[in-house]
């Protein structure tokens, strides 16, 4: 009798748990369509980098209205561009390859949730395509000044720009591109990576008509390629060898103006649309009158080996006949890139009639002082050691 009471319990309570279950599926269904309906916006997009609804008062906590993926973004530029973004509000998508530490770093500079990496090949169209699929702004940094085995000059530097600016404008939603070039890019120019920036420059163009493109000169900061590289061939070699008399003229730029010019093209409504900027620095200085400086804030005498053009091209050509032909990678080069040589046999200044920095509205730092006070993490003594520049010692005193 007590089984049989137990089993027809059962059989009254299924009926009762089962109507509780689809009373709930049912209030949660409803809920799920009008909450729905409710919050999602409607409000059409008018142009510039994003949705007419923003909010907030513009810090890290804000929505900017921008969704901006953001290619090349663990170089040296990015972290500064991803940064002045995501200070703004903006939800930022990083894609990159290789290792997952490699945007690590860039999470730490958005709010919870707002920096997005992203794994993609940039060989694969689909990955590219998923990697915007969200984004109303694509930048694209990608770019490298040497080749290696897997990528050359002209697929780093042309063909993936062309092809991020053909998915952009299949894309439909992408209101603004902004593609990083070099100062001095030419067809005529002696060196490839100018040459190829010069190419990704007409097929971007080409392709997304209204796309801004930017030509930085060689960036100053605190991971750069440049000083850093002198500094660190002087503390082991101890002299700094300038390619032809170091009397070419060059136009060095701060990274922060350079990013805080790519968010100046994004704020602008659009007046830079189809336009081309060449950024450089308030000084024009000659390689070896930048040399000098770096010496000066590193507390080391100056000590220089000129290197005729012809020798040191003749040092650099090697690496380049090798490099896809030994079956395991070699160094990247440091002094002596052979493309780089050759770009230094032409001044490198920005035009006379060329858009500036004055036109985004904005004003560039001078490179001596702050800019280039990293520099002092090179010294032998720390920070506080050698000479100043109100008291030069000779040679002889040093250790």
């Amino acid at each position: 009798m007590q089984a049989i009471s137990r089993r027809l319990s059962q059989s009254i309570s299924e009926p009762k748990a089962s109507s509780s279950i689809y009373s709930l599926s049912h209030i949660n269904n409803y809920y799920d369509v009008h909450l729905q309906k409710r919050h999602v916006s409607n409000i059409p997009v008018r142009g510039g980098a994003g949705p007419v609804m923003r909010k907030g008062t513009g810090g890290r906590s804000s929505v900017s209205g921008i969704i901006a993926t953001v290619f090349g973004a663990t170089g040296f530029l990015g972290r500064y561009v991803v940064q002045q973004l995501a200070k703004m509000g903006s939800q930022v998508l990083v894609p990159f390859r290789g290792s997952e530490d490699s945007p690590r770093h860039l999470k730490l500079m958005g709010d919870l949730g707002q920096i997005v990496p992203m794994k993609y090949n940039p060989r694969d169209e689909n990955s590219v395509k998923a990697a915007m699929a969200k984004a109303n702004v694509v930048i694209n940094l990608i770019g490298r000044e040497f080749e290696t085995r897997n990528y050359s000059f002209e697929e780093t530097n042309h063909h993936m720009a062309e092809q991020l600016a053909m998915i952009a404008k299949e894309h439909g939603g992408i209101t603004r591109f902004i593609q990083i070039s070099c100062l001095g890019a030419s067809a005529s120019s002696p060196s490839r990576l100018l040459k190829a920036k010069a190419a990704a420059e007409e097929s971007v163009f080409r392709e997304f008509q209204e796309a801004t493109i930017l030509r930085p000169a060689v960036m100053i900061g605190t991971e750069d390629r440049i000083l850093n590289r002198w500094a660190q061939f002087v503390k082991k070699y101890a002299f700094l060898p300038l390619i032809g008399d170091g009397s070419t003229k060059i136009q060095p730029v701060y990274v922060i103006d350079v990013a805080n010019a790519v968010i100046a093209s994004l704020k602008d409504d659009g007046a830079s649309n189809g336009k081309v900027y060449e950024l450089g620095g308030p000084d024009v200085f000659t390689v070896h009158e930048l040399a000098a400086h770096m010496f000066e804030t590193i507390r080391e005498w100056p000590r220089y080996v000129k290197v005729p053009f012809p020798i040191a091209k003749a040092i650099g050509t090697p690496r380049d006949l090798l490099v896809n032909k030994l079956p395991f990678p070699l160094p990247d080069p440091d002094i002596f890139n052979l493309d780089q040589i050759k770009a230094l046999s032409s001044d490198t200044v920005v035009s006379e009639n060329a858009l500036t920095f004055n036109d985004l509205g904005l004003v560039p730092h001078k490179l001596k002082g702050y800019p280039t006070e990293y520099l002092i993490q090179w010294r032998k003594g720390g920070p506080q050691f050698g000479s100043t520049i109100s008291e030069k010692v000779s040679p002889d005193a040093w250790p």
